[in-house]
């Protein structure tokens, strides 16, 4: 298992920081997890399996 942070999600998903967050908060996106103090990160396999439904849902 992977964590990347949410520099790393914006890049993977090409969605902006608010979107993120605001998917989250519906219940339609990965959650995040804390790594230490402040900082937080997602599993990257949760990420992946997203995108991956997104792109099996086009048709």
């Amino acid at each position: 298992m992977r964590l990347i942070n949410l520099k790393e999600v914006i890049y993977k998903t090409s969605l902006g920081r608010s979107t993120i967050y605001e998917l989250m908060a519906k219940g339609t996106f990965p959650k995040q997890m804390p790594k230490s103090g402040r900082s937080v990160a997602w599993l990257e396999s949760e990420v992946d399996d997203w995108i991956e439904e997104k792109v099996r849902g086009r048709g």
